[in-house]
């Protein structure tokens, strides 16, 4: 059972700058708050158009218990339900991806198209119409390119993050790319300490040598001309503006959106490291087939963040996606995604280790950071501590969490 009251204390003792009380990371009663109250209230990235490409393709979505069906229909259209049969509930999809004509119950067999109308239904009454036993829908956006679902029967607007992210995103024609590798992780950690360690590179420097081969750190709050990180103008402030004028010069350049009025999405065009244009290793492009018309000789990547459980980097030649979704309180579940140009062949055009061996390293570095973080808030040793000033990316989540469980709990 949800312990409302102690959910309520809990962030009556949150203090701005400071992480969060040890309970709303550890506990059982957070965790089934979270699931059930907090993530179901608001958008979530689920997937991109490229792993529902073609009519028929399905991919499933779950958090806690609940499981959605994102299905590409045979008009184009990309559609979500609720992975329960209309009949007597069985769940219809049990893998994570499949491509069918229909989508039938391995009950019953109950058959439905994937516009989600029941199509056959064995033995029913008479009186029975099948018009009223379609799959029930779940609320579902593209920004883009990038597909979030919303499990409340009354969705959040979503008109302004949509606006935004599907301007920056045309750039890339997200319709024309395919998934060349997915990889999930589980990190032995709570879901929103591994959203804090992704909202900052204050530990890039220690962790992260991969990585830094082709991301410089700017961007993640340092180094940006607009950031107030305790300094004036630096050296990588002032290299970035000239960039910037390059970009502008291109028509690839945007200011930096920064969840502006209260929404939940972060936008920047970021510098890459000296001579690195794409994130891997070399800082060269690992597929020859490019997703974007500037050439491979620009050294930037646009970065996206929405809250809660998002983040995604955009290359001259590739892009990678990530989710998270909480599995218990101590266990979350990061899914990672790459994709290139529909028309790249692996072997020929790209290679599969090279493309991934960057944020594979990322990933396991982070899970290990992740973990490390759980064990120590844990003990009854851990206070809140204070954020430094390159840590506001994650002040923004842990408030955009508060906020919104504050008025999961008002509307209880």
């Amino acid at each position: 059972m949800i312990k409302s009251s102690e959910i309520a204390d809990l962030l009556l003792q949150v203090r701005p700058g400071y992480t969060l009380p040890r309970e709303l990371y550890t506990s059982e009663s957070a965790f089934i708050f979270d699931t059930q109250a907090v993530l179901k209230s608001v958008w979530l990235y689920a997937c991109t158009v490229a792993h529902v490409k073609k009519p028929g393709d399905w991919y499933v979505f779950e958090l806690a218990n609940n499981s959605v069906i994102i299905v590409r229909g045979k008009d184009g259209e990309i559609r979500a339900f609720h992975n329960t049969c209309t009949h007597r509930g069985a769940r219809i999809c049990n893998s994570f991806k499949g491509n069918n004509a229909r989508l039938s119950c391995p009950y019953h067999f109950w058959s439905f198209g994937l516009d989600g109308r029941l199509l056959s239904a064995r033995g029913m009454p008479e009186s029975f119409r099948k018009a009223e036993h379609g799959l029930r829908p779940v609320a579902l956006e593209n920004l883009g390119g990038l597909l979030f679902i919303c499990l409340s029967d009354s969705p959040p607007p979503i008109d302004r993050a949509k606006a935004d992210i599907a301007q920056q995103l045309a750039l890339y024609d997200l319709d024309r790319l395919k998934v060349a590798e997915q990889c999930d992780l589980i990190d032995d950690a709570n879901w929103k300490l591994v959203m804090e360690n992704n909202r900052e590179c204050h530990h890039c420097e220690s962790n992260h040598f991969e990585l830094l081969n082709s991301l410089d750190g700017s961007g993640f709050g340092r180094d940006f001309p607009e950031d107030k990180d305790g300094g004036g103008e630096t050296a990588a402030k002032a290299a970035t503006s000239a960039q910037r004028e390059r970009w502008r010069q291109l028509g690839i350049y945007q200011d930096l959106i920064e969840f502006p009025d209260g929404w939940w999405h972060r936008i920047a065009r970021l510098s890459l490291a000296k001579g690195a244009v794409s994130q891997t290793m070399d800082g060269k492009p690992a597929c020859k087939k490019l997703i974007w018309p500037h050439g491979d000789k620009e050294e930037t990547s646009l970065s996206i963040w929405t809250q809660p459980n998002s983040w995604h980097h955009f290359c001259c030649d590739h892009v990678v996606t990530f989710s998270l979704v909480p599995l218990t309180e101590d266990k979350t579940l990061v899914r990672t995604s790459w994709l290139v140009h529909e028309d790249a062949e692996e072997s020929v055009d790209y290679d599969l280790g090279n493309l991934t061996s960057v944020w594979k390293a990322t990933n396991y570095q982070d899970r290990r950071l992740a973990e490390f973080n759980h064990a120590g808030i844990r003990s009854d040793g851990y206070r809140p501590g204070l954020y430094s000033e390159e840590e506001r990316l994650v002040e923004a989540f842990k408030s955009f969490y508060v906020n919104t469980a504050k008025a999961s709990l008002a509307n209880a």
